[in-house]
């Protein structure tokens, strides 16, 4: 049963796309569903016509609304003014909790959020890095810049969020053990999304989805396919599908290896629909935090081979056969070959039922009802009328 009154939970975030949306939009409408008010501020300039889509689908549940403005990337002297537009509509919202996701999110929540608290507003904040600046070297002079801010903030902010263990220790590792409360509280997916996904009649071998740039590693798997392709001596097939900054240059490196027939480029798409069109999901990675896309091929029944990085150890078994060394091609390929072996899929993957219990969104939506409840209760001023 939810609180009374309800809570009002106003979630800040820079970029509607990839991970960070999609968790947001899970809590959302977990949280809505528990019967309390949830809104949304993030910025304006980026997302296309698919993050459109996902707006219009969520926007009913934000009964404290969908507020868009300018945010960039990089720190800019514009962040002033974004700051200040930020602060007058939060303001006008009184939330109980402030939930600020990656880096911009979480210096809105907990600078807006401290400023209401010493005019005597009773507002909890909450920041989320979700990888974001913890991808920063420490031996860089922005690595360096970026983590000391990261530091000086946690005086700004109640609790810490940290999606997988492996997020918790490179926060502790580069910026420091944190000096205010923390919860690792993993990602979960929906109930809807745990029926499995069969593929359609002449379904690829391999299945690459996500953002077409070098971080999540497309030119590895295709490395990874040619060379799948000679271990087993004939033609495989494989589709990539998303949508990002490199893809012209993905296309050229598939034609220059004579792979542009056998694999397939296709606009970003939901990722069930995607998991239709494939056999294994393969996720070669060189950085993550805690990939959705890995939750989401097992929760459909799909086979996963993924790079060893961030949380998907955490997800597939730390001695999992279907970890590769990240952007080690050859070893990616190794296990690409092994997986088309009888019995793989039943050996390396985790089983479903233990998969559920920790990874669902509504395991994910009370643990984090429950921090807020805990820490709003810690906080001084009187509830809100």
């Amino acid at each position: 049963m939810p609180q009374t009154p309800p809570l009002r939970i106003l979630h800040c975030f820079r970029s509607p796309v990839g991970g960070i949306f999609r968790h947001v939009r899970d809590l959302v409408e977990e949280h809505r569903a528990a019967g309390h008010e949830v809104g949304i501020l993030c910025d304006s300039s980026t997302g296309g016509a698919h993050e459109e889509r996902l707006f219009d689908q969520i926007r009913p549940q934000l009964s404290l609304g969908l507020n868009r403005l300018p945010m960039r990337r990089a720190i800019s002297p514009g962040d002033l003014t974004a700051l200040y537009r930020s602060y007058k509509h939060i303001r006008s919202l009184r939330p109980d909790v402030l939930h600020g996701h990656g880096a911009k999110g979480g210096a809105v929540a907990r600078l807006i959020g401290s400023v209401l608290r010493v005019n005597k507003y009773r507002v909890a904040r909450f920041y989320s890095p979700h990888g974001g600046t913890l991808h920063f070297n420490r031996a860089s002079l922005s690595g360096q810049v970026v983590l000391r801010l990261e530091r000086m903030q946690e005086r700004f902010g109640d609790a810490l969020v940290f999606v997988c263990d492996y997020e918790r220790r490179t926060y502790a590792d580069k910026v420091g053990v944190p000096r205010t409360m923390s919860r690792v509280i993993y990602n979960g997916i929906k109930e809807a999304e745990f029926e499995p996904v069969e593929p359609v009649p002449g379904a690829a071998d391999f299945l690459y989805i996500g953002m077409l740039r070098d971080l999540k590693g497309p030119d590895v798997f295709i490395d990874a396919f040619a060379r799948t392709e000679r271990a087993v001596g004939r033609p495989l097939s494989a589709l990539m599908v998303g949508d990002g900054p490199d893809r012209d240059r993905y296309a050229e490196m598939m034609a220059e290896q004579g792979l542009a027939r056998r694999i397939r480029m296709m606009p970003a798409m939901p990722a069930r629909s995607g998991f239709a069109l494939a056999g294994a999901v393969v996720v070669p990675s060189r950085a993550e935090a805690m990939p959705y896309i890995v939750l989401e091929a097992l929760a459909a029944g799909k086979p996963v081979i993924a790079s060893r990085v961030g949380g998907i150890p955490e997800v597939l078994g730390t001695d999992s056969a279907a970890l590769a060394v990240p952007g080690d091609a050859g070893d990616l390929s190794r296990i690409m070959v092994e997986s088309l072996g009888a019995g793989w899929q039943e050996a390396n993957m985790p089983k479903p039922e233990a998969f559920r219990s920790v990874f669902s969104a509504s395991v994910m939506a009370s643990s984090m009802l429950d921090l807020y409840q805990n820490v709003l209760a810690t906080v001084p001023g009187s509830p809100r009328r």
